[in-house]
């Protein structure tokens, strides 16, 4: 076990082993957001409260939980590049940053395009609301830092700073429902014993949520391995990677 995550830390490991997962978790993945956006848009029954305005949960629910975990995958490797100084970790780090903001905007806009039949309004300085912003301008922080240096090294220090202390954002977005009066709805249980919901409604809620995390990971390891090729360019190994492909070409 220990040797498999000493080579998932090398460059060139990560980049050999990822390279058949990619098709196959891009395959699953889009196979279940398919299933899940055709059940959950055309067949699920509508909400006994919201109608079909609930819809929009199977794109917004899951974005923006991924939308945070992206973020403490980025702070995960930040420190972990800052202690012990892993190159992949370091790599992921800077590749996970725009995916991550991607997801965080998306959760936002659909939240919004939510709130405006919910609450009348497409945004209010909900605690939610304003602490997912804040995670999006973290996102975007993080970012422009690592492009701020002209030393690779030292923006990567800079933003990892950043993330680690940007962390703590995290549980302040999962538990502002509970530390405030908010607008936003609570954390409920979608699915299983003691759900109001019934199965035909959580599901596909099941099935977009992994299709969601499928294809971050996809573009994460598509971002990484590209971020590989930059980096080792001038090694052996990549050198020979590129001649094998010109002469399959």
């Amino acid at each position: 076990m220990w040797q498999w995550l000493y080579k998932l830390g090398s460059p060139r490991h990560f980049y050999e082993m990822t390279t058949g997962l990619v098709p196959w978790l891009t395959g699953v993945s889009l196979l279940l957001l398919a299933a899940g956006v055709v059940w959950g848009l055309g067949f699920a029954p509508p909400d006994y409260q919201m109608g079909d305005n609930f819809r929009i949960i199977y794109i917004h629910v899951p974005t923006s939980m991924c939308g945070m975990g992206a973020y403490v995958l980025l702070a995960t490797m930040a420190a972990m590049h800052m202690i012990w100084n892993i190159k992949m970790a370091d790599i992921v780090a800077k590749v996970s940053a725009p995916v991550g903001a991607a997801y965080i905007a998306l959760g936002l806009i659909t939240g919004a395009l939510w709130g405006k039949p919910t609450w009348g309004t497409y945004w209010t300085w909900d605690a939610r609301l304003t602490s997912s912003l804040i995670l999006l301008f973290l996102f975007l922080g993080v970012m422009a830092l690592r492009a701020a240096y002209d030393s690779e090294s030292a923006g990567s220090k800079a933003a990892s700073v950043l993330a680690i202390v940007g962390v703590v954002n995290v549980p302040i977005i999962y538990f502002s429902v509970q530390w405030w009066n908010t607008l936003h709805q609570g954390t409920s249980k979608l699915g299983g014993a003691g759900s109001a919901n019934p199965p035909e409604i959580w599901i596909p809620a099941f099935f977009t949520g992994f299709a969601v995390i499928g294809l971050f990971f996809v573009a994460v390891i598509l971002r990484s391995r590209n971020e590989i090729l930059y980096r080792e360019r001038r090694t052996q190994w990549v050198q020979d990677l590129l001649q094998k492909e010109l002469t399959h070409a």
